[in-house]
C-alpha cells in the first residue's frame, strides 16, 4: 500500500495545484533538491480559495543563476494557481541566518508540511535573543508603510482595500512572536491570535477583526466606511506600537 501523499495534510483546495507543482519539479533533472515544504496560511489550515497564496520553501544543495532560471519556468507555470515564488535556501543559509530572521523561522518551524526530502527544521536551532527586536521593528515599519501606501494610492478607497489586508497579514506573525516571548499560545489560528490581544497586550482587537473580515471577503465596507476603518486601524496599530515601547522600557526581554 502506498504512503499517503503529504499534501493531504493540507486543505483540499490546495491538493490539485500542489500535485501539479511537484510533478513539474520532478520533471526537472539535477536540481539537487534537498527539501520542499509548505508554510503560512495553507499549513495553518487558513487557506481561502480566491484570497490566499500557497507559500513554499525550497532547500537546495546549491543556488546558482542557472538553477534559479529553471525555477523561474516552474514559477511562471504555477503562479496563476496562487503558488507564489518559493523562498530558496541552502542548509548553510538556514544556519547562518537563523538569528537574522528568528520571527520567520520560528513561525515556519512551528507550523509547516514537508512535501519532499528531509525536513531541516526539527534540528534547526533558532535563538530567540533577537526576536523582540525584530517584532518591534516590523510593527513600527508596518505602521509607517500603511501611512505611506495610503498616500501613494492618492487617498483612494481602493488603496485602503489593498493596504489593510496586507498590513494585517504582516502583523499576525509579529503577534505570534510576541506571544512566544510572553509564554502565551502562539501556534493558533488568526482569530485566536487577535482574540488574545486584549489579555496579552492590553490592545482592543476589534478593528483587527474588522480588517480580517475584509481580508477574507466576509465584509465589504462601502466607500464612506473604508476611510473610517483606516482611521480606526491606524489608531489600533498606534496603540500596539505604544505597548511595544512600554515593554522595551520595562526591559521585559
Amino acid at each position: 500500500m502506498s504512503a499517503t501523499p503529504p499534501w493531504t495534510q493540507l486543505q483540499e483546495e490546495t491538493h490539485a495545484p500542489l500535485r501539479g507543482f511537484l510533478r513539474s519539479i520532478k520533471k526537472q533533472k539535477d536540481l539537487k533538491l534537498e527539501a520542499i515544504l509548505v508554510y503560512g496560511s495553507a499549513a495553518r489550515g487558513e487557506f481561502l480559495e480566491g484570497y490566499s497564496n500557497i507559500n513554499v520553501l525550497v532547500v537546495l544543495e546549491q543556488i546558482t543563476q542557472p538553477v534559479l532560471q529553471r525555477w523561474s519556468g516552474i514559477h511562471k507555470q504555477w503562479a496563476r494557481e496562487k503558488i507564489i515564488a518559493p523562498l530558496f535556501l541552502t542548509h548553510t543559509d538556514l544556519q547562518q541566518s537563523s538569528d537574522v530572521f528568528p520571527l520567520e523561522y520560528l513561525d515556519i518551524k512551528e507550523c509547516h508540511v514537508l512535501l519532499e526530502g528531509r525536513d531541516p527544521f526539527p534540528e534547526l536551532h533558532v535563538n530567540q535573543a533577537h526576536l523582540f527586536v525584530q517584532c518591534r521593528q516590523e510593527i513600527h515599519a508596518n505602521l509607517l508603510r500603511v501611512r505611506q501606501c495610503y498616500v501613494e494610492g492618492w487617498g483612494r478607497v481602493e488603496a485602503i482595500q489593498t493596504v489593510l489586508p496586507l498590513s494585517l497579514t504582516a502583523l499576525l506573525p509579529c503577534l505570534r512572536g510576541l506571544y512566544r516571548l510572553l509564554n502565551r499560545p502562539s501556534n493558533i489560528k488568526s482569530p485566536e491570535i487577535m482574540d488574545e490581544l486584549k489579555a496579552t497586550l492590553d490592545v482592543d482587537p476589534s478593528v483587527f477583526f474588522e480588517v480580517w473580515r475584509l481580508k477574507r471577503g466576509l465584509s465589504t465596507p462601502g466607500k464612506h466606511e473604508l476611510p473610517k476603518l483606516l482611521d480606526r486601524y491606524l489608531t489600533g496599530l498606534g496603540q500596539l506600537v505604544d505597548r511595544i515601547e512600554s515593554m522595551k522600557h520595562e526591559a521585559r526581554f
